[in-house]
């Protein structure tokens, strides 16, 4: 199933250890707070699990959903190539 991950953390050095987990699970930064990817049930609970063991202290929002087929049909993505 396709996870979504969100997150509004104030310090770098939590910000930075929600990043990690999201990536250890293989999933993608679509956003500078926002990972996606595939994770079987196991491993979505797995991710929730680390995610709620290692949250940060005070003045943060982090959200995970789960997204089914159809909401990814429905994805609509509008993104700026950079100049290089």
């Amino acid at each position: 199933m396709k996870v979504l991950v969100i997150y509004d953390v104030s310090k770098d050095k939590e910000r930075n250890i929600v990043s990690n987990i999201c990536l250890d699970f293989g999933l993608e930064r679509i956003q500078k707070s926002a990972f996606m990817g595939e994770l079987n049930t196991n491993l979505r609970k797995k991710l929730v699990g680390e995610l709620k063991e290692n949250s940060p202290g005070k003045n943060f929002n982090l959200q995970v959903f789960e997204l089914d087929k159809s909401s990814d049909k429905r994805r609509l993505v509008f993104q700026e190539k950079k100049k290089e």
